[in-house]
This record gives structure tokens, C-alpha cells and sequence, in this order.
């Protein structure tokens, strides 16, 4: 049992050393991007995509997916996500300015 608990802190080291970040906070960052690639995958934008292109998008599947035109608010509140999940990147990394 020590063996593996001494393996395991090694093997929390060395990510740390290779990458400049503990591990769980790499398995956060891929949540992040598999959530990022999902809403631009919904809207329809490419992962370049400026905020007017962001805006568009959404305007544009809200249009498809509104309930008044047959669709639900689940799916609008799906497309709201994207398209804040999407600005929220383009705030943090200080693109589109």
C-alpha cells in the first residue's frame, strides 16, 4: 500500500513538473474545452469566432428553436448557455478587443 500511495504522489509530481499544473486542474481545463467545442458545436461558430460572429449565431438558432416557432426553452436556454460560455472565453483570454 505504500508503494502505490508513494507511486501516486510521484506521479502527481511529475505532471506538475511537466506541465506547471496539478493534475486536477488539467482535468478542469479539459471539461472546460469538451463544454466550449459542445456550445460551438451548437452554434455553429468556429473556435476563432469573434463576438459579432457569437451574437449571430445565437440570434439565428433562437430564431430556429424559440417556442413560439416550435421549439422549447430548453433548447433556448441551451443556446443562451453556449453563447455566454463562448463570451465568458473571449473576456477571460482578452480576445476580440
Amino acid at each position: 500500500m505504500g508503494k502505490l500511495v508513494t507511486l501516486l504522489v510521484l506521479a502527481v509530481l511529475a505532471a506538475r513538473l511537466l506541465s506547471g499544473r496539478w493534475p486536477w486542474e488539467l482535468w478542469a481545463l479539459s471539461e472546460r474545452a469538451q463544454d466550449e467545442a459542445q456550445a460551438r458545436a451548437l452554434l455553429g461558430v468556429s473556435r476563432d469566432a469573434r463576438r459579432q460572429d457569437i451574437a449571430e449565431a445565437h440570434r439565428r438558432l433562437l430564431a430556429r428553436v424559440h417556442p413560439d416557432r416550435g421549439g422549447t426553452a430548453d433548447q433556448v436556454h441551451a443556446a443562451t448557455r453556449a453563447r455566454d460560455l463562448l463570451l465568458a472565453r473571449l473576456e477571460r483570454t482578452g480576445q476580440d478587443r
